[in-house]
């Protein structure tokens, strides 16, 4: 029977081709976009078609000055959705994103706002009045000149004055950008109230009347509290509840999500499902690649709302306000990056994934959890971080993180904040942005293990950097000066070197001659020797932990020195030997 009434519900047989139109329309550009809508045959249809969220960044993506039409045709929903995104500065409303939106949705349909302002909006539209105009009743034998200067009147009756009583005193200086958006505000606010009196006097007169006994605070709080219940039903839980999708989950804590029953009908749902996150997937990662492995229908659209949930989910834990795509496409990275980094950890540890394998995993298990796995890769490398920290050898000398140098101080510093960051270094253009593969975790994880090994092997060393007043000093320049004046034959702890017997050492350093010129690998032959008499350590221990790290540690003097003549030492301009100045 409900089949049979379903062949005959033009709503149901029109949203696959509605679903079709939008995919069609979001992968147009924007000029192309506003063309294609107003071309269908029902442009009210498509445009009511979209979810809230993906018309708010369709009306971005075109421009708002040229979305006025598609703005005219929207559905309430969709206006109100807009209103709530663009009107809040965190808790509190903006005024001047108040006065810019209610005039946009009055120009782009003046008669249907009116309607909407006095039947679903009032009490807003009342305390918005209430921030912005003082109103006097003029009594039957008053002289409208003893009201006051600078008031406008419709009816001889009210009187009414924009005032500029909550904003900042040169705001709307009148030689300035503000002052050209007071009178822009002034323009509407006559228009509006004019418009309200022309559609009913009655209504107009009451809610100048209410606009003089508003309790600001209160509606406020009741502003805020409705708008968060509305966008909790899109996701946008409260930062308290959303905070949840960060909190670490191991994989063998993980349950399976229950199956859901396939309806008859595919396509049937007439819940749009938003379609902006899923579009802005790149096939550059491995949730993303396994996720072409699933074939249209029920699952594919369901995982499609879930990571649209989910992007919403931490848009709010990260209390941030999404109004452009680049915004957007940020979130749409974050969460891509720890839902692979969570597939990566849940196939055979040390193996590529396998991804008819992954794809199965996402079928299987719900997208947040699978992130919260991710997540709990990154948060247990903090973990290790911090509890290193607290008994490190460099921390008792009293060193800062400096000491690691400009690059692994960075490193350091992503790892401890709260909700821990990738150091870029400026190579995608940023200088901290979130984990994106399994391999950014097994780099950090490599890293972190290398400093601490080295803190390890300076306690293993046993140095007294108490005499060292230089507090800019670095491992390198610790670890080559330590060396260098073992080399020498000078005091263990002979920090800084005198210049002259840092010149002998700089000689010894040497094989080949001009560009040629290279470390002689006697010298870092020597150097593993002095670390394992120094440490108690085997070679190949120190070489299986710190391989890399001394390897670079040379080819750096190398890079730095060796292009530099014997006689032209300058300690001043010596970064990786703490020496003292010539005399």
């Amino acid at each position: 029977m409900t089949n049979k009434n379903n062949e005959y519900n033009p709503a149901l047989k029109q949203a696959p081709v509605l679903l079709s139109m939008r995919k069609e329309i979001l992968s147009l550009s924007p000029e192309k976009a506003l063309n294609r809508i107003f071309e269908a045959k029902h442009p009210a249809a498509l445009i009511h078609s979209f979810p809230e969220t993906d018309f708010y960044f369709l009306i971005n993506d075109i421009g708002i000055s040229d979305a006025f039409e598609i703005l005219a045709l929207a559905s309430e929903k969709q206006w109100e959705y807009i209103l709530d995104i663009e009107l809040w500065e965190k808790d509190r409303i903006d005024m001047n994103s108040v006065s810019m939106w209610l005039d946009i949705l009055f120009q782009a349909a003046p008669a249907r706002f009116v309607k909407w302002a006095i039947e679903k909006q009032t009490e807003f539209i009342e305390y918005y009045l209430y921030k912005n105009i003082k109103v006097a009743v003029r009594e039957h034998d008053e002289d409208p000149s003893a009201l006051g200067k600078d008031l406008v009147t419709i009816d001889d009756i009210f009187y009414i004055r924009i005032t500029d009583d909550y904003y900042e005193p040169d705001e709307y200086d009148a030689e300035t950008e503000g002052g050209a958006f007071r009178d822009k505000r002034e323009e509407f606010i006559k228009k509006m109230l004019a418009s309200i009196a022309e559609y009913d006097y009655g209504i107009y007169r009451n809610m100048l009347f209410e606009t003089m006994t508003v309790l600001p605070a209160e509606m406020e709080e009741e502003f805020y509290r409705l708008r968060n219940v509305r966008l909790e039903e899109k996701g946008f839980l409260s930062f308290y509840e959303a905070a949840g999708v960060y909190a670490p989950l191991k994989p063998e804590k993980l349950a399976g999500r229950k199956k859901m029953a396939k309806r008859r009908d595919e396509n049937a749902s007439l819940m749009p499902v938003p379609l902006y996150p899923f579009g802005m997937l790149k096939e550059d990662n491995l949730f993303a690649i396994s996720l072409k492995k699933i074939e249209p229908g029920d699952t594919l659209n369901n995982l499609q709302a879930e990571f649209a949930a989910l992007c919403n989910r931490i848009i709010s834990a990260d209390q941030k306000t999404i109004k452009s795509r680049d915004e957007l496409t940020e979130i749409v990275k974050k969460a891509c990056g720890y839902l692979s980094i969570g597939l990566g950890r849940m196939t055979a540890e040390g193996k590529k994934p396998d991804i008819n394998h992954t794809a199965a995993l996402i079928e299987k298990f719900h997208l947040e959890n699978i992130f919260r796995t991710g997540f709990g890769l990154a948060v247990e490398l903090k973990e290790q971080a911090e509890k290193w920290l607290k008994r490190s050898w460099f921390r008792e000398q009293g060193f800062p993180l400096l000491f690691w140098g400009e690059e692994w101080m960075g490193f350091l510093g992503g790892l401890l904040i709260k909700k821990p960051l990738y150091f870029d270094n400026y190579k995608t253009g940023h200088l901290y942005r979130d984990f994106l593969s399994l391999s950014d975790m097994t780099e950090s994880s490599k890293i972190l293990e290398e400093i601490i090994a080295l803190d390890d092997l300076f306690s293993l060393i046993g140095s007294d950097t108490r005499r060292v007043k230089d507090r800019s000093l670095n491992f390198k320049k610790l670890l080559l000066t330590l060396f260098a004046g073992n080399s020498l034959g000078l005091s263990k702890d002979a920090v800084p070197l005198p210049y002259d017997d840092f010149v002998r050492f700089f000689a010894t350093l040497w094989t080949g001659r001009g560009k040629s010129r290279r470390i002689n690998l006697a010298v870092k032959e020597s150097f593993l020797s002095w670390l394992t008499e120094r440490t108690g350590l085997k070679a190949s221990e120190i070489t299986e932990k710190l391989g890399r790290v001394l390897d670079n540690l040379f080819a750096e003097i190398e890079s730095e020195l060796k292009k530099v003549s014997q006689h032209d030492l300058d300690p001043r301009y010596i970064n990786l030997f703490l020496i003292e100045r010539r005399k």
